[in-house]
């Protein structure tokens, strides 16, 4: 019999990943994931998938992100009973992830109870923390390049993406076919995540295509990120950098890392690492050792370079610190989590006359996008990616926020738990800055980019935040 394969997720969309590989009478589901960005679409998180959860033998996830594992607590809950294959450290990131995950869905049902605004009464989770810590024990590990049946007459290799920790392609050979899933493949250069390896022989590839045929441009992280918090440095200012809790922060630590290392940044400025979801992934790179680029040492100073603030109250106290400092807080698309709290303060009222006084020249304070490149600061454009205010060419890179109703926004981000760049007022759309956008069209309430003709509105809620593609459409 042939070989079938039905998209539930990750087409006409780049989140909601689930790929049901089905064979006689056996059927087996390559990722799990949530669908992010729009409302419409996390609404499709609560349909029920088109094959019952019981009649699936098994589940593969490539990586621990959301968008391809997300789902398994509510896949779990609704009667799949199989086992989950992973890599090791995708079980260790999942075990972080999925509670998180739970705990978040609780949090906004209670919230949406409180307010009253959910047409359901009472607003119920997706799945609950509980729901994600008895998924985890559905998880069953085996390491790379080592063949393992996860169902009866299937035979299926894990081989390294990069990307992030145990990310990995799947080849599945069943009913005489080999096909390969790629996964999310990391860049051949990255910092901290070793290059993908190179893909074995297959009758199909699935491909994520994520940035379709743009390619990367070629950058030097530590000599625009060095100048850039040198000058908030010499100011005696603070860099609050939105970031993702599994991948960029760590790579912005040990970024900083070699920048003190090397004298180019004062040895005792400040930094805090203030997301628990990133310290615990961070602390997963000394127990992966040789799955990625660094050694012991590299990885016993990407933790010791940031004071780690674990507590609520270790959080709160970073602003009674003076002078300088760099603050690396999650989420990394600031529509959530702590780092709202630190732009809030730092920012303050941007619009009032009480910021032409005090600002009048460059800001002390700056906002680095995490996405973006460091150009605009450098340039001393006012203009911030991702954060600042929506214009027809906006800038690009690290750079402070003090333009025209800048202010406004930061007030609206305290009544509705979101902080993006938004059109003027009078326009009343929400946009974020595309580090390679030359152009902006406002058609009706969406925002298009015409660098890459993608809807860019919506970022991703989740902290961890990566895989929406509704967020920035730079690389």
């Amino acid at each position: 019999m042939s070989v079938r394969i039905r998209f539930l997720g990750g087409a006409g969309t780049v989140t909601g990943s689930k790929y049901l590989v089905e064979h006689e009478d056996q059927s087996l589901l390559v990722d799990c994931g949530l669908f992010q960005g729009y409302k419409q679409l996390r609404l499709r998180n609560r349909d029920p998938l088109p094959v019952l959860p019981n009649h699936i033998g098994a589940v593969l996830l490539t990586h621990a992100h959301l968008d391809h594992s997300g789902y398994l607590p509510l896949l779990a809950r609704e009667g799949f009973h199989g086992k989950v294959w992973v890599t090791p450290a995708t079980r260790d990131l999942a075990a972080i992830l999925l509670p998180d995950s739970g705990h978040i869905q609780e949090e906004d049902a209670a919230f949406a109870n409180r307010k009253g605004f959910s047409k359901h009464a009472p607003a119920l989770p997706l799945y609950t923390e509980s729901d994600a810590l008895q998924s985890l024990k559905l998880l069953r590990t085996v390491p790379m390049q080592q063949a393992f049946e996860p169902l009866r007459g299937w035979s299926a290799r894990f081989s390294g993406a990069g990307h992030i920790l145990g990310a990995a392609s799947v080849l599945l050979e069943v009913g005489g076919r080999r096909i390969l899933f790629s996964g999310d493949l990391g860049r051949p250069d990255d910092a901290l995540m070793l290059a993908p390896e190179p893909p074995p022989a297959a009758d199909v590839v699935v491909c994520e295509s994520t940035y379709g045929d743009r390619e990367h441009p070629e950058e030097d992280v530590l000599a625009e990120l060095g100048p850039a918090l040198q000058r908030v440095a010499a100011r005696g200012g603070t860099a609050v950098v939105p970031v993702f809790a599994v991948g960029r922060a760590q790579a912005l630590l040990h970024a900083i890392a070699q920048l003190k290392a090397s004298g180019n940044l004062p040895h005792g400025l400040p930094v805090y690492l203030d997301s628990p979801m990133a310290i615990h992934s961070t602390e997963l790179f000394a127990r992966h050792l040789g799955e990625h680029r660094l050694s012991a040492a590299q990885c016993r100073d990407m933790e010791q370079v940031a004071h780690m603030t674990r507590s609520v109250d270790e959080s709160k106290a970073i602003a009674r610190q003076h002078g300088p400092k760099v603050i690396l807080s999650a989420s990394g698309m600031a529509t959530g989590g702590r780092v709202l709290h630190h732009l809030v303060q730092y920012l303050g009222d941007l619009s009032g006359p009480r910021h032409a006084r005090r600002h009048a020249g460059p800001r002390r304070h700056a906002v680095a996008h995490p996405r973006a490149g460091l150009a605009g600061a450098r340039r001393g454009r006012a203009t911030g990616v991702g954060l600042g205010p929506c214009r027809r060419q906006p800038a690009s890179g690290l750079a402070a926020l003090n333009a025209p109703g800048a202010g406004a926004r930061v007030r609206h981000a305290r009544r509705h738990g979101g902080l993006r760049c938004a059109a003027p007022p009078h326009r009343g759309r929400t946009a974020l800055a595309c580090p390679g956008a030359r152009t902006w069209q406002h058609l009706g309430r969406v925002n298009i980019c015409t660098h890459s003709r993608r809807n860019v509105s919506h970022p991703p809620d989740s902290e961890s935040g990566h895989g929406a593609g509704l967020g920035p459409c730079g690389p």
